[in-house]
């Protein structure tokens, strides 16, 4: 949406991110939990746990047009549903990329991010030059990663605040008719449900795999 919405937290996560990291230190020193343990849990939820609660949403959107239009009108209540609720997930909207329109997501003032369906977010979209430079040049951005949009599509940039937070919807791939909802969760990827990658498709699916 239009970059004028308030964020009403713009210091409590970096207080939080200093508790955190007392926390980790002080379970270190008692010997509670090895450093190791500690990147393993956040590596897991990062990349693993959560992402794959977004693909499941995306794969079930993808081939169930009913909880698709339940998830487009109250995404919230839909992603409830399948389990995936809690702090950081409530206000939830999903946008869907098109042959006309590709949504990128951002926070420009902080870094408000949807934690029940995509896991912790990644450094990169929290840092100054991602929130700046995805409202003012979200072309090159999306060339950063590798992205290539058609010509005809339009970016459209969306600012996630407390009260709000977005989900890209992306476009399914080509070649995936007959794939079950299980398969196509493999094509779907953090950085495709934040807009700055496309979905995979099968062929760069059997390459990763290999």
């Amino acid at each position: 949406m239009p970059h004028d919405h308030d964020h009403d937290h713009t210091e409590p996560p970096s207080d939080l991110e200093l508790r955190v990291k007392a926390l980790e230190s002080l379970l270190v020193e008692k010997g509670l939990v090895k450093p190791e343990t500690l990147n393993t849990i956040i590596e897991t939820y990062e990349h693993k746990v959560g992402p794959r609660n977004g693909a499941h949403v995306v794969a079930k959107a993808w081939v169930d047009e009913e909880f698709k239009q339940a998830l487009m009108n109250d995404a919230t209540e839909a992603v409830a549903n399948l389990g995936y609720c809690g702090r950081q997930g409530e206000h939830l909207e999903v946008v869907e990329n098109t042959a006309e329109v590709h949504n990128l997501v951002v926070c420009t003032l902080c870094s408000c991010y949807p934690w029940t369906v995509l896991g912790l977010p990644p450094a990169w979209y929290k840092s100054a030059p991602y929130r700046s430079r995805a409202v003012s040049d979200p072309h090159a951005v999306l060339k950063e990663f590798g992205t290539e949009l058609d010509e005809q599509q339009k970016i459209r940039v969306w600012d996630s605040t407390s009260e709000m937070r977005y989900l890209v919807l992306p476009q399914r791939p080509e070649g995936t008719e007959n794939w079950s909802e299980l398969q196509l969760q493999q094509l779907v990827s953090r950085n495709s449900m934040i807009g700055v990658e496309l979905a995979r498709s099968p062929r760069q699916l059997e390459e990763k795999d290999k």
